[in-house]
């Protein structure tokens, strides 16, 4: 019911293929539940925009493999085609004292097969190879058996006699090719510092997707790729717990409105943790810090995801009369939760790629500067104080992200964080301002649903 489209490495086409591939089953009308291994939130963005239906997360670094499981089996069963876009090479992960290994590939995309059960096709940038392929291809397939490689897709082949010599080599090993994508077939997408460019900031989308549809269509071998993706009678995977080992229970009770930030400069949240809160009885009013005049009315909570403030800073600057309200209102005690880029939002000031800066809402006492260095990474952390998300001393895993830092330390820390498993220093991060919770990290809230039933009992306290 699945195929998992993987790479040898990063940067060898992953994302093109799997949309590529999700464009041309969409324009067959298909309904197509695409998912991405690991804590990224661009390229599910894309994922949706392509197949019109959300892309979920599985990360069981940030969740467990037991919510991984169930994410996959609730939204893929009744989809027409699966598709699982991997992250990194197909055994980068890290380190699990809980599940030791001597690759330490927990949380990576073949750590991810075996949880689901389900076969997996590498993509292999061809530059610069001929007969060698046919021992990168070979390495992967046998270097864990538990993981079914059930063939290749050969990116950036520049002519016919260069597929000849793939094709030739590649048949010493009986590795079945199930696409072949040209040098010259590439799509441009545009990135930055953090990666591809949000597709909400793309406006020639459409034109994107199509050119990729017309390349899937003849690139691809859809006699051999098509069985991986919509096989007929039984389901071709086992999950191994058919249900979230964290159920939500939502209680039906008066709805509370909160109003999540989504627009250009905030548009990074996991659907899971927007579902999660819909179903614990909230409505989430979308509005936009760039645009919008005035703070969405009667809210009892205010939500900032990651993005691209740094990018928008400019623009977020002259919308004075929201930084007023916001501040007014984050003061008066509203609980916010505010992650990575809301956490920049909210500081004094912000100074942008060009070394300019931008008066922002003004109540984290800080100046955020963008660097150089990229901070990235999975953390544990451990809460020192109470605040409207989580309880002192309990611990969750997050994940950071960002090129940004923070001039002055917080007086009153929100977590103590270290890497995860890992000996090393132990840091202090994030803001408790009021009902305000600010952090660089990011979290998935599948396997934490206390934290989202916090937020929501603290707003449904709040007095408008």
């Amino acid at each position: 019911m699945a195929l998992i489209i993987a790479g040898d490495r990063s940067g060898v086409g992953k994302t093109t293929v799997t949309l590529a591939i999700l464009a041309f089953l969409a324009n067959q009308g298909k309904k197509v539940q695409s998912f991405k291994v690991g804590p990224d939130y661009i390229d599910p963005m894309f994922h949706s925009s392509a197949t019109g239906i959300p892309c979920r997360n599985l990360d069981p670094a940030l969740t467990s493999p037991a919510y991984v499981q169930s994410c996959f089996w609730r939204y893929g069963e009744n989809a027409e085609a699966v598709v699982i876009e991997g992250v990194m090479g197909l055994f980068d992960g890290v380190s699990n004292l809980d599940e030791p290994n001597a690759l330490n590939d927990y949380g990576s995309t073949a750590h991810i097969a075996r949880i689901l059960n389900v076969p997996v096709a590498i993509v292999l940038d061809c530059s610069g190879l001929s007969s060698s392929i046919a021992a990168i291809a070979y390495g992967y397939a046998n270097l864990d058996p538990r993981v079914k490689i059930v063939g290749v897709i050969l990116n950036k082949v520049a002519s016919d006699r260069h597929l000849e010599l793939l094709e030739t080599a590649l048949n010493t090993i009986n590795m079945p090719i199930l696409g072949v994508l040209r040098r010259n077939s590439q799509v441009d997408i545009p990135d930055r510092h953090l990666g591809l460019i949000p597709s909400a900031e793309l406006p020639n989308l459409k034109n994107i997707f199509a050119q990729l549809a017309k390349i899937a269509q003849t690139s691809f071998d859809w006699s051999k790729l098509t069985p991986h993706l919509v096989p007929k009678g039984a389901r071709s995977y086992s999950p191994l717990v058919p249900q979230s080992s964290n159920p939500c229970n939502p209680k039906p009770v008066n709805k509370i409105r909160i109003a999540i930030a989504k627009d250009r400069a905030f548009n990074f949240y996991y659907q899971d943790n927007l579902d999660i809160l819909t179903e614990l009885g909230a409505e989430l009013v979308s509005w936009s810090p760039i645009k919008d005049a005035t703070i969405p009315d009667d809210i009892q909570g205010l939500y900032f995801g990651g993005g691209f403030p740094e990018v928008f800073a400019q623009q977020l600057a002259e919308n004075k009369s929201i930084l007023r309200q916001l501040k007014q209102k984050i003061l008066a005690g509203i609980p916010t939760y505010a992650e990575c880029g809301g956490l920049m939002y909210l500081c004094q000031q912000l100074v942008d790629l060009k070394q300019q800066t931008w008066s922002m809402v003004g109540v984290i006492p800080s100046v955020v500067t963008m660097e150089a260095k990229l901070t990235l990474g999975y953390r544990q952390a451990i809460a020192l104080n109470n605040s409207s998300l989580i309880a002192v001393r309990q611990t969750i895993t997050g994940h950071e992200f960002h090129r940004s830092q923070l001039k002055t330390p917080p007086s009153l820390p929100q977590w103590q964080l270290k890497g995860v498993h890992k000996l090393s220093p132990q840091l202090t991060e994030g803001w408790r301002i009021k009902n305000l919770h600010a952090s660089y990290l990011h979290l998935h809230w599948g396997e934490n649903q206390h934290l989202p039933q916090r937020f929501v009992n603290h707003c449904r306290n709040y007095k408008i």
